[in-house]
């Protein structure tokens, strides 16, 4: 029997302490299926008092997260701490320098310091694995890695953040406004501790660009992406785009297209037929298209103790199995500078607004449509009030500079009751 893999565990909460349930109560199976016993040397967190309902005093304990990636009684450093700074990024430089293998859940260490780390880890003949940063228990990035590594992949999309979609959809299936469901979710427990990180986006951002360096052999860079979160997502939204065959979900895409690099995470109208659109709850889904394979779809638990800690586990047997990979799937030093998209591919796109109640006002929009170069497939009103009409308008595939330019002259009007609400509808 080969020597036992040990890990340092730093993070002891939701994940970590499922991480380490999963030791203790499948060693025999994890042995049997790496060669190797895989034990766990010490652990770390912010308090040592904190009853966590699983057996810890079998372990070193080290107040300090970046000692405990240099121990020596470390083969792998386990980072659950979160956050792309402060002690989760020092720990692991460190057990990089160390020389140690690491394997971590933090999307947003790697979408802000991704290539840095990966030349590093690479430099040092060292893993660095990160299942569990992106989409809980769906094996994403293996399936990206190797799974379709003889794929050109052509497009990434997916629902990747549990927490608005369970928003969108209980706004849907009980008729509740979005404040009444963000409320209910803070309630659950559903939402970060700031709440932007989840319902602005920002949160899918980290994984959609993870996922788009590993697609597209770019560098990662959060900063190419255009981020829109589902505040302004009202309940009318959820009712006209269910009349018309869609649902709205928090989408990301990334695609490389022949005027470059498009990457967004923003609410868009799918087809209610679609895997997406059936969605329910707070469930995650990557949709990955590639010349050979065609379209897959990868569905499962997004977030919570078990998916999650599945994943980290997978990537400690990889490594107890002497998996070795470039961080990204192809040589960090070989990857490219994204170069953006100077524009989108086009689509049609929903709008909604509201109109002051004057003759003439639905040809005034049209015609400022008209001008910006904007077909109209389908223009309806509905809940009139004697001030105020909500109108909304489905058009035929334009450029998103193309409605920008006509959202921008929409205010000289003198007809427009409220900012209008722009969403894009992708076609799966």
């Amino acid at each position: 029997m080969s020597t036992p893999l040990r890990l340092g565990i730093a993070g002891l909460g939701t994940v970590g302490v499922g991480t380490v349930r999963i030791i203790q109560r499948q060693a025999a199976l994890l042995t049997a299926r790496t060669g190797r016993d895989i034990t766990i040397s010490a652990v770390s967190a912010r308090s040592r008092d904190k009853d966590r309902g699983v057996r810890l005093g079998d372990y070193a304990w080290e107040d300090d997260a970046v000692a405990l990636a240099t121990r020596d009684d470390v083969d792998v450093f386990v980072e659950l701490i979160g956050g792309d700074e402060g002690p989760a990024k020092a720990a692991v430089e460190a057990a990089i320098g160390a020389g140690k293998h690491v394997v971590t859940a933090n999307k947003a260490l790697l979408a802000m310091h991704g290539q840095a780390l990966a030349e590093a880890a690479e430099a040092a003949g060292v893993a660095l694995r990160y299942e569990a940063a992106v989409a809980g228990g769906i094996p994403v990035i293996k399936a990206l890695t190797e799974g379709l590594a003889g794929n050109e992949i052509t497009r990434v999309m997916g629902v990747m953040n549990g927490t608005c979609n369970y928003i969108l959809t209980r706004m849907q299936s009980a008729g509740l406004d979005y404040d009444t469901v963000f409320k209910e979710c803070e309630e659950l427990g559903y939402l970060e501790a700031d709440p932007t990180l989840d319902v602005g986006g920002i949160d899918a951002g980290h994984k959609l660009a993870i996922l788009a360096a590993i697609a597209f052999g770019t560098r990662v860079d959060y900063d190419a992406l255009t981020i829109e979160g589902i505040e302004r997502i009202t309940i009318e939204d959820i009712e006209q785009a269910a009349d018309m065959g869609y649902r709205i979900k928090l989408l990301g895409v990334a695609q490389n297209s022949g005027r470059g690099f498009e990457a967004r995470m923003t609410p868009c109208l799918v087809p209610e037929s679609s895997p997406l659109g059936q969605l329910e709850g707070p469930t995650n889904m990557v949709v990955l298209e590639g010349d050979s394979v065609g379209q897959i779809v990868l569905r499962g638990a997004g977030a919570g103790e078990g998916p999650t800690a599945s994943a980290v586990m997978a990537d400690v047997c990889d490594i107890a199995r002497g998996l070795d990979l470039p961080v990204f799937g192809v040589p960090a030093s070989s990857l490219k500078t994204v170069q953006a998209s100077t524009q989108d591919t086009p689509s049609a796109y929903y709008l909604r607004m509201e109109l002051f109640d004057k003759p003439g006002a639905l040809a005034r929009i049209a015609s400022v449509m008209g001008e910006s170069g904007i077909s109209i497939d389908r223009m309806r009103q509905y809940g009139h009030s004697s001030e105020r009409a909500p109108v909304l308008i489905v058009t035929h595939k334009t450029s998103k500079d193309a409605l920008d330019a006509a959202i921008a002259a929409m205010p000289a009007t003198g007809v427009l009751a409220s900012d209008p609400v722009a969403l894009r509808i992708e076609t799966l």
